[in-house]
């Protein structure tokens, strides 16, 4: 579980940013959602393959 300290003269806002931050990176929100329904294997195989579809499109036309 992320966990921030509080800096010194750091005010509450920036605390929270930091917190938000720190949670979106370790992935816990999205799992989350993930879970919460039941997802077949066949099905979250044809999610993922499509999440992958849309990353490659996305890096070719960037020009990665």
């Amino acid at each position: 579980m992320p966990y921030v300290n509080l800096r010194d003269g750091e005010d509450i806002e920036g605390l929270l940013k930091r917190f938000q931050s720190s949670m979106q990176r370790s992935g816990i929100l999205r799992e989350l959602r993930n879970r919460r329904f039941f997802r077949s294997k066949s099905e979250q195989d044809r999610m993922d393959k499509a999440r992958n579809v849309r990353r490659a499109r996305r890096r070719q036309t960037l020009g990665h």
